[in-house]
């Protein structure tokens, strides 16, 4: 809208009905322009009059919106949208308009546009009817020009003599975003900040303005929004014709950006400076002659010059006892001569000749032609950073190497006397006893290094041994003097060491490990450069140390069994493996000793896993006490350990090895308990046995379980018929699985006969295996196997489905089966989901908990598997009675009857076989029947064979028998049979058949 008003003049607003509207309109159509648009601003129509005086056509604006007709600024900004927004709240708006025709001049009109407005109020469409008036504007421009430049290009506003503002033009209203009527009328305090509009100093300048005094500068006023905005102005009063002040006139521009601008400037400078001179680095900058026209105080700081020993100095002046510097200066200027930047790293020497480590990058400043004319010098201080990378280099090139942990910190030693000629670097090492070991000290005498080897720390063993005691820096400034140097003394003075400065290494755990000396060859205190080397070295030096240990621990537990100290089965492999290579080129003998101890297993659940450790710790010191010093003592695993002899005398190893068993057997106290420990050994040979270790060990082993099958606490030596034994035992296990997943195996049920009444009690189900290559396989064979190879629990699971299948199938066919029991392996009540097994079997196939009996043995009572008792007590809760198998045959029986929940004994079949020969086993029948009798026990006696022992069983009162004289175990088919013969009065025992 360029700087004219939208609207010259008073707003008009009155309310019209809509006939109102309607009669005007069509009185004005023949005489004036008329513009028809909607409330979106679509121009919907236009009369000739208007068509005529902007040029257009009526397709050109139909359809178009109202801003075509608009200067495209005024269309942007907040007049525009007030228009809009008189028009909506339904005012009629009046005075003149600024519009564009269709060449692109301006044309002015004097116009009313109203707003046709639905029944709820909302705008529907406006209807402008205009007159030209842009003759009268040009003429009143021309006759007002020189005051509307003004009022074009600066800010004005009117005030009486009370501060009152009577006018603005809208420069100020727009720069303090006001309308005119929210600011005519108000006190002049209103655009002033309340802090200074209530102060004196307002109402002293206020009075002299209005007394005739004439201002002029920046004043800060606050804009509508609060924001701050800064006038270059001048207050000038006006008198009236008695001269009387009659107004005040302000007339200004807007500066705020200028001011905002030279605030922001300053504070840049402030910064800048700020950054210059509190910045740790020195800044120097030199003119076109090479000489220093500034430094910061950072320079001052970091190298200890004044500005009089600078200013005007060239670089090279300052650092001229350096030469190797000065060169870099010089190579710096021809640099910076050609245009280019430069950058160093250099170790230099301050005022005070204190080492440091610089890293300088200095740049040209040239003119428009190219030359030179100052050069600005950044310099950092980096001796902290560089002491460790020079340090760190070729120590840390070393440990990727994998060089000695001694190479390493002689590298060390040798790089911080390169850095500081000045000292003697040592590194000693303190072992677990607290005694010091030389690791480094390439420039001490080698008698020197020789003589601190072995030394116990302490507190007054010179530097280094006071260090590593109190675990503190030790700084010994005259050893000459020092009393914790008075019986070492005689070893550094011959060699001019007068001064040393310790300090320990320490661990990542806080241990001392290790000391970082200085040694000097003049009385002194270490330098603040000497402990960054040390700082730097000390985290090396540690490192070093620590990573050298856990080489030795990683060594350690990689080979070396934890517990004992032996080596572990790798290492032992490694080593025998070696032997054998060696005895193969010799021509020699191996003989591989496989040692298995006896019940250890009981150790540990008697006495506790710590009682067991012991117990493996005195076994091995026990077999390293009988070994050669060729010889190889290991342990594999658990209680399994190994002896490889090497040049043994094969005429004399049979008394090797009983010398062992006899070492190892001798008694031994364990936590306070005598135990006399026992071991089976297998031994093997090389090379009759094997030409490797590995078939060695196997052999050996093989060889102890033959030695533990016979009796444990013996040996044997393999034989190829151990090992065709060995083969047949994995083929039966192989063949075991096999048949569980195949079904070979099935159930024999053995009858069981109240002897009081001849009744049927129930049947014990066994499990029987014909396979069709080994045939019948008695469970003598494949029960043990079973358990080894952990298919026992999978076994028992299968024996319990398939008998209570039978007994449901011979309830079904009403055959009377009052019972069925089977037995169960410790591996089953391991597992604690087994009564949930069994309410799910009894639940699929009818039975009742009483139906099924589940026979233990001790082996199970004994277990300490935390989960045995436990499911011991759910399967008792389900209601499913426990038997007691081969009672009597076992030494803790009698302990755990009184606390298990078992409602049967089964008298084993060793008693029952002598009862009726021996009287002492008949005694011991009959004091078993009186224990169950007492307790409320069941009493099963078990292999019958025999009418004596048949009759004497009933004259003791046993309850239950089973046995080949009642009828052997049958199949389910023959035992059917058997029960309808039993019942029909049949059986042979029945009608007195032996």
């Amino acid at each position: 809208m360029h700087n004219h008003e939208p609207f010259i003049g008073e707003l008009n607003r009155r309310h019209l009905s809509g006939d109102e509207r309607d009669a005007l309109l069509a009185a004005l159509s023949r005489s004036m322009a008329m513009l028809e648009f909607a409330a979106d601003g679509t121009l919907l129509d236009a009369n000739d009059n208007f068509l005529r005086l902007l040029g257009y056509r009526r397709d050109e604006l139909v359809g178009q919106h109202h801003s075509m007709l608009c200067d495209a600024t005024y269309t942007t900004t907040g007049h525009y949208q007030q228009f809009w927004q008189h028009l909506r709240s339904g005012e009629i708006i009046s005075g003149t308009l600024q519009r564009i025709r269709a060449d692109g001049s301006t044309l002015w009109l004097e116009a009313i546009c109203s707003p046709i407005l639905d029944d709820n109020g909302q705008l529907q469409k406006v209807i402008s009817v205009a007159a030209d008036i842009t003759a009268h504007i040009d003429d009143s421009r021309q006759t007002h020009s020189v005051l509307n430049a003004l009022n074009r290009s600066l800010s004005v506003v009117e005030l009486s003599a009370e501060g009152i503002i009577l006018n603005a033009n809208s420069n100020y209203l727009k720069t303090m975003e006001y309308l005119a009527d929210e600011l005519i009328g108000k006190p002049h305090s209103t655009l002033c900040y309340d802090d200074y509009a209530n102060s004196p100093e307002y109402a002293a300048f206020w009075r002299d303005v209005c007394n005739g005094r004439f201002f002029s500068g920046r004043f800060l006023r606050r804009a509508r929004n609060g924001r701050a905005v800064w006038w270059e102005a001048t207050y000038s009063l006006v008198l009236d014709a008695h001269g009387n002040p009659e107004k005040v006139i302000c007339i200004g521009t807007d500066v705020t950006y200028r001011v905002t601008r030279e605030v922001s400037d300053r504070e840049h400078l402030h910064l800048l400076s700020l950054g210059i001179n509190e910045t740790d680095n020195a800044v120097i900058i030199t003119d076109d002659q090479n000489r220093i026209v500034f430094h910061n105080i950072g320079f001052t700081r970091m190298l200890g010059f004044q500005a009089r020993q600078v200013i005007g100095e060239r670089p090279h002046e300052l650092f001229a006892d350096h030469p190797s510097f000065v060169r870099s200066i010089e190579r710096c200027h021809d640099e910076l001569l050609q245009g280019r930047s430069f950058h160093t790293e250099e170790l230099i020497h301050d005022m005070h000749d204190q080492p440091l480590w610089m890293s300088a990058v200095v740049n040209p400043i040239l003119d428009a032609s190219g030359k030179l004319i100052n050069a600005v010098c950044v310099m950092t201080d980096i001796t902290n950073t560089k002491v460790h990378e020079v340090l760190q280099y070729r120590v840390l090139n070393a440990m990727a190497r994998d060089s000695s942990l001694t190479e390493q910190m002689n590298l060390l030693c040798e790089e911080v006397e390169r850095v500081a000629p000045e000292v003697v670097a040592s590194i000693l090492r303190v072992d677990e006893q607290g005694k010091l070991h030389t690791l480094a000290g390439p420039s001490l005498p080698d008698f020197y290094n020789r003589a601190l080897d072995g030394i116990p720390a302490g507190p007054s063993v010179g530097a280094c041994g006071t260090a590593a005691f109190l675990g503190e820096p030790v700084v010994c400034s005259d050893i000459e003097n020092d009393p914790r140097w008075a019986d070492y003394k005689h070893l550094a003075l011959p060699n001019g060491l007068r001064a040393c400065w310790s300090t320990p290494v320490k661990s990542s755990d806080g241990k001392v490990i290790g000391t970082f000396a200085f040694y000097f060859r003049e009385p002194r205190t270490p330098s603040a450069f000497h402990q960054l080397l040390v700082d730097a070295g000390l985290h090396l030096c540690a490192l070093a140390i620590e990573r050298e240990a856990s080489r030795a621990r990683i060594h350690q537990l990689a080979f070396y069994d934890s517990l004992t100290g032996l080596p572990n089965r790798s290492l032992l492999l490694v080593q025998a493996g070696q032997a054998i290579a060696a005895a193969e080129r010799s021509r020699g003998t191996v003989a591989v000793m496989f040692i298995d101890l006896d019940r250890f297993k009981q150790v540990n659940d008697s006495l506790g896993h710590q009682a067991g450790d012991e117990l493996l710790r005195t076994v091995a010191t026990r077999l390293q006490s009988q070994a050669r010093r060729s010889d190889i003592v290991g342990r594999l695993s658990g209680d399994e350990f190994v002896v490889v002899f090497t040049q043994y005398d094969s005429n004399h190893l049979a008394e090797v090895v009983k010398r062992v068993q006899e070492k190892l057997s001798q008694p031994c106290h364990i936590n306070g308990t005598l135990l006399n420990p026992s071991a089976s050994i297998g031994v093997a040979m090389f090379p009759d046995n094997g030409n490797d270790i590995e078939t060695l060990l196997h052999r050996a082993d093989i060889a102890m379980y033959q030695a533990k099958a016979v009796n444990r606490g013996r040996h044997s030596f393999f034989s190829d018929e151990m090992n065709s034994l060995a083969q047949e035992r994995l083929a039966l296990e192989s063949a075991l699985r096999d048949a569980l997943r195949g079904g070979d195996f099935e159930l024999h049920y053995q009858p069981q006969i109240h002897l009081q009444d001849n009744h049927l009690h129930g049947v014990e189900a066994l499990a029987r295996w014909q396979h069709p290559q080994l045939g019948n396989v008695s469970p003598g064979r494949f029960i043990p196997i079973a358990e080894e190879c952990g298919l026992i629990g999978e076994l028992g699971k299968w024996a319990l489905e398939e008998a209570c299948f039978q007994l449901s199938d011979w309830r079904r066919r009403g055959i009377k089966v009052p019972s069925v029991s089977v037995n169960l392996s410790a591996t089953n009540f391991h597992d604690l989901e087994l009564p949930q097994f069994l309410t799910s079997l009894l639940q699929r196939y009818s039975l009742s908990p009483s139906d099924l009996t589940i026979e233990i043995t001790e082996t199970v009572l004994m277990d300490t598997n935390p989960s045995t008792n436990q499911t011991i007590a759910a399967v008792d809760a389900l209601g499913v009675p426990l038997a007691m198998d081969d009672f009597g045959t076992g030494y803790s029986s009698l302990g755990y009857l009184r606390k298990l929940p078992v409602s049967e004994l089964k008298l084993d079949q060793s008693f029952v076989r002598d009862m009726a020969k021996d009287a002492a086993v008949s005694a011991l029948t009959n004091a078993v029947i009186r224990i169950g009798e007492s307790l409320k026990l069941t009493v099963v006696a078990e292999g019958v064979e025999d009418i004596d022992q048949y009759e004497l069983l009933i004259q003791q009162g046993c309850d239950v028998a089973q046995g080949y004289y009642f009828s052997r175990p049958l199949s389910a088919d023959d035992l059917e049979n058997w029960i309808r013969d039993f019942m029909a009065g049949k059986s042979s025992y029945y009608s007195g058949k032996s």
